[in-house]
């Protein structure tokens, strides 16, 4: 859910920090205020196109962060997690747009392209009553809408397997059709180099081995030479070795001592480097001991790192990639070399598959049929308790041509809608009014409100055209959708406005000459004064205090 939204030098906002809250928030205000303005804000924040006129008069640029609280199993953080840009339970979306240079966006803190905004914020927000954001308007949106509302998303998910297990078969087998023109030259080039590899017994282990034994006997005498000259320094020079000079240092010091205690404790330290020293050279002394000069292994060590060059630069791969190439040839070779019993195999498998998909994609397509009925019956009567009577909600399934396919089924799905009576029902995105298209996806998302995916809906001109008891129950849908989900709805209506658990006011101001707009989270009394002044304008008597307050009392009831 949306947390915070903070916006600076954006339209006629110099800065504003909003904290929202679950549930149902309800945005008012004059018109003209710039209630719209915060949800412009926040569109730019989820990868809306951004125009340099968006920038308040006489700044530079102009910045909008969006903070959500995520779900670990909701789409968004399985999104973030497989963008590797998951921030624990917290998702930060920042866009900046500048006047002379491309806007930016950020997702925690990194700048990402504006497509990955965009697609983000797709599951992070629905913006309802603007088209732009509207995911009601996607067709797999509304299959997802229905699957999940059937309960069938975990049998669709076994039908997607399905179906990309049949084209990787299908096209395993196209591969090796493909291939059986010019068969037999292709085994015979495939056993020579299998012979090859064989040959050269070569293991993904061996070559760092081999290369770092390479490397100690290709400098055999450069490291017994200096590995002598540290020693002879250490410990073997009697008179001016390392051990000596300390040992002298350390007997001089345990003298003076007798004077000055303090000098017992850094001849000890003298001591201490003595011992070191010492099991220093003794440890050279052994590997000096088993170092060996072999001219006859170093010179089978370079013949076998240039043979698994050669066998790199011919087969165009590094040589740490050959062990894995020489499997992927083995298979290849045991593929052509028994390809009439794989093609069989292969033939066979693809009838189970697709007999199994069919069965499955059958069964799904009896349980959307039921499942299409019952929510088009519900979405349907709510419309007509949200001002449109005789509209009418569809949910229509056409069969794909016969033998025909997709991951999800062989049935296409789009939601059809009449907004009035008499008139054939049409798309959602044919539907003209905003208000009508903002009460339909209302009716759709209460309906469905324990199921859906994205966890912030904000509605826009979802109260446009109605009035009296049925903006009351416009509210109280919304209410209700909060109690699931969170919801913002901007409102002129008291009916709605009434009925939210949080309430922003929003107005606008002139201060230094400029024009600003500010946001304010009401209290109790304020909330009352608000309510009265969208029930009786600008006289606001007791009488509409009174009845702005009975319908908050109604409302918490």
């Amino acid at each position: 859910m949306l947390t915070q939204l903070f916006i600076r030098d954006f339209a006629i906002v110099k800065t504003l920090e909003l904290a929202l809250e679950p549930g149902f928030t309800v945005l008012t205000g004059e018109t003209g205020a710039g209630k719209s303005i915060l949800i412009d804000a926040l569109a730019l924040a989820l990868g809306e196109r951004a125009e340099s006129h968006v920038i308040r008069a006489g700044c530079r640029r102009a910045e909008v962060t969006a903070s959500f609280a995520l779900k670990p199993n909701s789409d968004a953080a399985k999104w973030l997690k497989a963008q590797d840009l998951f921030d624990d339970a917290e998702c930060l979306l920042r866009r900046v747009v500048e006047a002379d240079k491309g806007s930016k966006g950020y997702i925690n803190g990194r700048p990402v392209p504006i497509q990955m905004l965009r697609e983000l914020g797709e599951l992070l927000v629905d913006l309802h009553g603007q088209h732009e954001h509207q995911s009601l308007l996607k067709r797999e949106a509304q299959r997802q809408i229905l699957d999940d509302y059937a309960g069938l998303t975990p049998t669709t998910e076994n039908l997607a397997e399905q179906f990309h297990a049949l084209r990787a078969l299908e096209e395993r087998l196209a591969t090796l059709t493909r291939e059986s023109a010019d068969r037999t030259a292709r085994v015979d080039l495939l056993r020579y180099q299998v012979r090859e590899f064989e040959a050269l017994k070569l293991s993904a282990e061996e070559i760092p081995q081999i290369e770092e034994e390479y490397a100690r006997l290709a400098n055999g005498a450069e490291l017994l030479q200096g590995a002598q000259e540290v020693v002879q320094a250490a410990y073997d020079d009697d008179e001016n070795s390392i051990s000596r000079q300390l040992a002298r240092a350390q007997g001089k010091l345990e003298g003076l001592s007798r004077y000055d205690a303090k000098l017992a404790e850094i001849a000890t330290l003298l001591n201490e480097a003595t011992i070191q020293v010492d099991e220093a050279a003794a440890q050279l002394h052994g590997y000096l001991d088993g170092l060996e000069l072999d001219p006859e292994r170093l010179q089978w060590l370079e013949d076998r790192i240039g043979t698994i060059h050669d066998l790199s630069r011919k087969h165009k791969v590094k040589p740490e990639e050959l062990p894995a190439l020489f499997e992927q040839l083995r298979t290849e070779l045991g593929d052509l070399e028994h390809f009439d019993t794989n093609v069989a195999k292969l033939a066979e498998d693809i009838e189970k598959t697709r007999a199994g998909y069919f069965k499955l994609a059958r069964e799904v397509s009896r349980q959307r049929k039921l499942a299409a009925k019952k929510l088009a019956d519900k979405v349907t009567a709510r419309m007509q308790e949200l001002g449109m009577p005789g509209g009418r909600f569809e949910v229509n399934l056409t069969a794909l041509p016969d033998g025909e396919m997709s991951a999800y089924g062989v049935e296409r799905i789009e939601f059809l809608v009449s907004a009035n009576p008499g008139q054939p029902p049409l798309p959602l995105t044919k539907v003209a009014s905003g208000g009508e298209l903002s009460r339909i996806s209302l009716a759709l998302q209460v309906e469905t409100a324990s199921l859906g995916r994205i966890p912030t809906l904000i509605f826009d001109e979802v109260d446009v055209g109605v009035g009296g008891r049925v903006a009351e129950i416009v509210g109280q849908q919304l209410r209700a959708l909060g109690k699931a989900r969170q919801a913002l709805c901007i409102t002129h209506l008291a009916q709605v406005a009434a009925l939210g658990h949080q309430h922003l006011a929003v107005s606008k101001r002139t201060k230094d000459g400029a024009v600003q707009t500010d946001v304010q989270t009401l209290t109790d009394t304020a909330r009352i004064k608000e309510i009265a002044r969208m029930i009786g304008g600008v006289e606001i008597s007791k009488q509409t205090l009174a009845h702005a307050e009975d319908m908050l009392s109604r409302a918490s009831a």
